[in-house]
């Protein structure tokens, strides 16, 4: 495979066996009339010329950085080469200048650079190939954003089935169809996206977008395998989709199995790349509360999710990018993966901790499959009498968690909040990230006294 960095529209997108990044794409899955229209921020569009030592800017209505009542900050954080040590960091009077400061609606350039450099290290591309960054806040803010500059009112849209409860309001505000789309212990099902497409009624336009989380998925805890991966990718190609790949749990992966690649880094040998946006997060491996996120994907369609950013906020906070970029800088890429394995090894002792409670307490009371990565574990209550319930009897996990189980002092999600459909499920979803083991095994011992009642008193629906 070779990659050129020119090509023929002269757009300095790079090409891949002839193919430019974003053209083929642009021609698949057009952006809505709405991002073909307006202007560039007017200001913010001329930010980056600023910066040159020859330039005396007099463009925007910045606060003069000598107001600014800070003028140091010091935080400390663990060192991943030597875990039981901390290093004092420190932004100065010059990071402050900046920190403090608007900035450019894409993040800071050093850290926008330093996910470039992320994204070659662990998905093989390069920056030059015809994709651009974007930081936002959290990877929240950019899914939102990209829906929001992809999809039109109404449009139908592939989603993943159980589904991250957070997209699905994203895809309600805009009255999009959300299709189910089957999972299994493999992740995502090639073949049930197959056989929805395959059988679309030809005068109604295709879906142009699948949301998937492709490792740990939330609720299931699956991670795709890298066959189902490269079949997703091939249906993209063949019915014009792109493929949203939400992955904040890339990191906090226990399969046994060595772990697939992303999405990302497989579509770099297909014949065509850019039908896959990648969302990468902070929230999983360094905090939560920071609300850092990074979109990769082509740079023409980066550029519109740019455009919501400058209308809607401006731009992630520059203080929270610039503690960020300290401690990624402090860091390197190899003590970052260090640390990402510390964490990751933290929920993998948390995981199998909560597993053992379940098959303390739970024991023929509920059926699950052990999550490969994420922070959670999604598990069928048996709510129906084992000598007399059918294969066929609906239960419905809703009733019994959001009333029954909260009267025990047990908090935990219905399974239903996962189905766009609102379909009912015996399905629960528990987060183990938290809790002790004392905890987590007093919680699964008074869920037990709830299903045994609830066997008693019959099939719960809503």
């Amino acid at each position: 495979m070779s990659v050129s960095m020119s090509s023929p529209s002269g757009n300095g997108s790079a090409t891949v066996n002839g193919t430019t990044c974003s053209e083929g794409v642009l021609r698949a899955v057009p952006l809505p009339c709405r991002e073909k229209t307006g202007n560039p921020d007017p200001i913010r569009s001329l930010f980056p010329p600023e910066d040159r030592p020859d330039v005396i800017s007099l463009l925007a209505g910045k606060p003069n950085s000598n107001t600014f009542p800070i003028t140091s900050l010091q935080f400390t954080t663990h060192d991943p080469q030597s875990p039981s040590e901390d290093v004092t960091l420190e932004l100065n009077a010059d990071d402050l200048a900046i920190a403090l400061q608007y900035t450019e609606t894409a993040g800071l350039p050093e850290l926008c650079e330093w996910v470039y450099g992320f994204q070659g290290c662990y998905h093989g591309r390069q920056k030059g190939e015809g994709w651009k960054v974007s930081i936002g806040a959290g990877s929240q803010d950019m899914i939102n954003k990209a829906v929001a500059a992809l999809v039109n009112p109404g449009d139908p849209v592939l989603v993943e089935a159980p589904v991250y409860v957070g997209i699905i309001p994203i895809f309600q505000s805009l009255d999009c169809e959300m299709i189910e789309v089957e999972t299994d212990a493999e992740g995502i099902c090639s073949q049930s996206i197959r056989e929805i497409l395959e059988s679309w009624p030809a005068f109604k336009p295709k879906p142009r977008v699948l949301y998937t989380i492709p490792y740990g998925c939330n609720p299931t805890g699956m991670t795709a395998s890298r066959k189902r991966r490269l079949e997703v990718l091939e249906l993209a190609r063949e019915h014009g989709f792109l493929v949203l790949e939400d992955d904040p749990y890339y990191f906090l992966y226990y399969g046994k199995a060595e772990r697939p690649p992303s999405y990302f880094a497989l579509e770099r040998g297909e014949p065509e790349v850019g039908r896959v946006l990648r969302f990468d997060s902070l929230s999983k491996v360094v905090s939560a509360g920071m609300r850092m996120g990074a979109l990769s994907w082509p740079e023409p369609l980066v550029r519109a999710i740019d455009k919501h950013t400058a209308t809607a906020n401006m731009q992630p906070s520059s203080l929270t990018q610039m503690i960020a970029l300290k401690i990624l800088q402090r860091w390197g890429y190899d003590g970052f993966k260090r640390h990402a394995d510390a964490v990751s090894g933290f929920y993998r002792q948390k995981r199998d901790a909560f597993e053992d409670a379940m098959k303390c307490h739970l024991a023929g009371l509920a059926e699950w499959t052990t999550p490969e990565a994420g922070m959670f574990v999604w598990f069928k209550l048996l709510l129906g009498d084992p000598g007399a319930a059918s294969e066929t009897d609906v239960h419905d996990s809703n009733h019994i968690i959001r009333t029954k189980a909260l009267e025990r002092g047990v908090l935990a999600l219905p399974g239903t909040a996962f189905f766009p459909s609102g379909a009912t499920t015996a399905y629960v979803r528990a987060s183990f990230s938290i809790p002790p083991s004392d905890r987590v095994d007093e919680a699964l011992r008074r869920l037990r006294e709830v299903i045994l009642d609830a066997r008693t008193s019959g099939p719960q629906r809503a």
